[in-house]
């Protein structure tokens, strides 16, 4: 995604006050952009002097943000507090002068770090004498921030497990097992939530004559994807939907899950992981050979991997001026994948799928689904996509109307894969059970007509009805 696209962040919530100080890459805030939650660093020493947004209001990219004065001298309590447990930093030259920061591109700044960062909290006052636990409760990712509120937990209260003494939910869990002992007969067991449908018991309506409406702030992903969709509107869409026997593809996945059963694949981390933890594919699904049978008709319609420029007049998509719009053409096949995650429908993308195989596509997905669970997802993992594939038949669902997405001009959806009685090939007329599935393909009518969509689409179809054709067509 290029860079000027990004134009504002939220403000979630400051990790200093003023008149607190903070050393050179000590985290100051936490933003949501219209990808991901990142964390924006300090790139100097110093005292912080004056906060220029309050949590909740949107910062302008660009514009100052945050004043930090760097002629202060170190003081004995910070000092104090800093050699327990880090380095102490040397005091910056008196001469030095009320440094003033800028809130620069959030994914591509480098000052700006996933809310997985390894760096520490700032805000911390002299008078605070807290044991360690909870000293990195900002850190923690907003899944599980969101999770300690919905068990009304205070994470401050929590001992962290992880890096640097970062809370994970796991932590959170035990630390509610452990609350509720005491009181086992009084409480119910808590759990982790169910990964299938459970039916539970609703409380009777209150006896009312009048209607009540009860006013929800939008959550921090809803407002993105909030803005994101109202975007959509702009793009004039058109659907295109038909049926794919994926037959022989069962067959196939069967035969390789078989073998992968008695020895599974194992693959190296993602080059944007900061471990070196290995990926190991025991299982296929259909998703990894529907996103590379769409990557190979990207080949003969680049039209679909394309965006359309409208930003000719002043960069900010307000209108194309004078100057006609245009198409954008991209190398790469970078696939969104649409996933359903604690924290709301999030889309990261399997990079350069033109060059992988349908094994490494699984491993992408396995290392995106695992990250995404956890809330560990990087602002990496969540921009550059030139098409989307969405998986709603995962949950359910025969037929879908996909919503095609700013900065791409196509979207596939994909509904559940079910069995149906259907006459035999063979000319006997036999009665035959096939496994089919439902493909929705919504595009930019703008620059895409229906006969290119429909021609793209026959090829995918041509592709997962016989999958053993991929294989000529690997490059």
């Amino acid at each position: 995604m290029a860079p000027s696209c990004i134009v504002e962040c939220e403000i979630i919530q400051w990790f200093v006050e003023p008149e607190a100080r903070v050393e050179e890459f000590s985290p100051l805030c936490e933003v949501q952009s219209d990808k991901a939650s990142v964390e924006i660093t300090s790139r100097f020493s110093g005292i912080v002097k004056k906060l220029h947004y309050e949590a909740g209001e949107m910062a302008k990219v660009g514009k100052p943000f945050v004043d930090i004065d760097i002629q202060g001298g170190v003081k004995q309590e910070d000092l104090d507090a800093l050699t327990a447990s880090e380095s102490t930093p040397s005091p910056k030259d008196a001469s030095e002068p009320l440094m003033n920061e800028s809130l620069s591109k959030p994914p591509e700044s480098s000052d700006l770090r996933s809310t997985e960062s390894h760096g520490r909290t700032s805000g911390e006052s002299k008078h605070q004498a807290q044991p360690p636990k909870g000293r990195f409760a900002s850190l923690a990712t907003p899944a599980v921030r969101h999770l300690s509120k919905e068990l009304d937990v205070d994470i401050i209260d929590i001992q962290g497990t992880g890096k640097d003494g970062r809370v994970l939910k796991e932590d959170i869990y035990r630390f509610v097992e452990a609350r509720k002992s005491p009181k086992q007969e009084q409480q119910p067991t808590l759990s982790p939530p169910p990964t299938s449908p459970s039916f539970t018991a609703m409380p009777p309506p209150a006896e009312t004559d009048k209607q009540v409406e009860t006013v929800v702030p939008l959550t921090n992903t809803q407002a993105q994807m909030f803005k994101t969709m109202t975007r959509s509107l702009s793009i004039p869409h058109f659907l295109y939907a038909d049926e794919v026997d994926f037959s022989r593809l069962h067959d196939l996945r069967q035969r390789l899950n078989k073998m992968l059963s008695q020895q599974p694949a194992v693959f190296a981390g993602a080059a944007t992981t900061t471990t070196d933890q290995q990926i190991m594919v025991s299982k296929l699904s259909y998703l990894p050979f529907v996103i590379k049978a769409v990557s190979m008709a990207l080949y003969q319609y680049p039209i679909l991997n394309a965006r359309v420029d409208t930003d000719a007049a002043d960069g900010n998509g307000n209108g194309i001026g004078n100057k006609p719009a245009a198409l954008v053409h991209r190398s790469q096949h970078n696939v969104g994948v649409a996933m359903d995650t604690a924290a709301g429908l999030l889309v990261p993308v399997v990079r350069d799928v033109g060059r992988r195989s349908v094994l490494s596509v699984a491993a992408e997905l396995v290392r995106l689904q695992s990250a995404a669970a956890a809330g560990r997802l990087s602002p990496q993992d969540l921009r550059g996509g030139t098409v989307t594939v969405s998986n709603i038949g995962s949950l359910g669902g025969t037929y879908v109307a996909p919503v095609v997405v700013d900065r791409e001009v196509a979207i596939l959806g994909l509904g559940r894969v079910r069995d149906v009685p259907a006459f035999s090939d063979d000319g006997e007329d036999r009665v035959v059970r096939r496994r089919v599935c439902n493909l929705s393909w919504s595009a930019d009518h703008r620059v895409v007509d229906g006969a290119t969509l429909a021609r793209a689409a026959e090829v995918v179809r041509g592709f997962l009805e016989e999958p053993g054709t991929m294989v000529m067509h690997l490059r």
